[in-house]
């Protein structure tokens, strides 16, 4: 898959079939509208072809910093990858790329710069300055610029039942199934491992800190978790914990800190994994994070999550 980081280096000359959105999530409905892109680029002899954007229209229009998204670019990436498209092109949003009209969009980027033939979309897709063009002023431009328009259907897309906005709800709930049913793979958490304090190693269950860059990701309800991960080459798994250790640390978390720990115990892996970049695949949810009286109490509990985590995965 090719990635182009602005609309201005994409390669003029492959006419595609192409989507439009954010795809935050890539969860099984978005997956529709996308096995369908890539079987009719591959009838058509086009480059099935995604435009997305970055920061997300939200961030930058209502200045909404506390948006939470499911992917990092990175992730986002790497999923649309595995599925088979072709190229992705990842746009900055900006006010001024906002203020455009619904024409000066068609015409300039979407027939001019991506030599669209044809776009599959979803029938309440809206487009141009204030949003205020829709499906069926696609279809009019489609016929004055010589390209099809797919339209998704409301019952096709209702079918499904699935939006980011629902797999965010869960996940913040700490709804595991629901959230890995509607995306269709397992939600990951993706950063680099630092150096921590080394209690866990003190108590026997040494554990990775892991570093999530992107403040917009979305972390999970406070807890633990049973996980796994790629680690040089093998599946290993674990348990994480999201919160903020008050057994050990005697911290609480304030309204305006989001910054959680993660923190991964992995099973019968003991290799240096400091300063490497690893995805964390979560699989169940363990329990709420709780406060114990002592650090003998918190071993225990541990034991226990050792357990229940085999009994999982067995």
């Amino acid at each position: 898959m090719v990635t182009v980081q602005s609309i201005s280096k994409y390669d003029k000359r492959h006419p595609t079939a192409i989507t439009i959105g954010t795809f935050d999530g890539v969860h099984i409905g978005h997956r529709k509208i996308l096995e369908r892109l890539i079987k009719n680029a591959a009838i058509y002899h086009l480059k099935s072809t995604v435009l997305t954007f970055f920061p997300h229209p939200r961030m930058v229009l209502q200045k909404d910093a506390g948006i939470k998204l499911l992917n990092t670019i990175d992730e986002k990436t790497e999923i649309l990858r595995k599925l088979g498209l072709e190229q992705l092109i990842i746009h900055p949003f900006t006010k001024e790329f906002s203020r455009l009209s619904a024409t000066e969009f068609v015409r300039d980027i979407l027939v001019n710069d991506l030599k669209i033939k044809k776009i599959i979309i979803g029938y309440d897709h809206r487009f141009g300055r204030n949003r205020n063009a829709n499906i069926n002023d696609l279809k009019a431009f489609g016929n004055a610029f010589d390209f099809e328009v797919e339209e998704i259907s409301a019952q096709e897309i209702d079918e499904v039942s699935v939006s980011s906005t629902k797999i965010r709800k869960a996940l913040e709930a700490g709804d595991i199934p629901t959230a890995n049913a509607y995306l269709g793979y397992n939600y990951m958490l993706t950063g680099k491992i630092k150096s921590g304090k080394g209690l866990g190693r003190q108590i026997g269950f040494p554990t990775a800190n892991l570093f999530i860059e992107e403040e917009y990701k979305l972390i999970p309800k406070k807890g633990a978790y049973v996980v796994q991960s790629r680690l040089f080459g093998k599946k290993v798994f674990g348990m994480m914990n999201i919160g903020f250790n008050p057994t050990v640390s005697g911290e609480t978390r304030t309204s305006n800190d989001r910054k959680e720990k993660v923190e991964i115990h992995f099973f019968d892996f003991d290799q240096d994994l400091y300063e490497q970049r690893i995805q964390i695949d979560i699989l169940h949810r363990l329990r709420d994070e709780h406060k114990f009286e002592s650090v003998d109490a918190l071993k225990a509990q541990l034991q226990k999550d050792k357990q229940k985590s085999f009994e999982l995965i067995s």
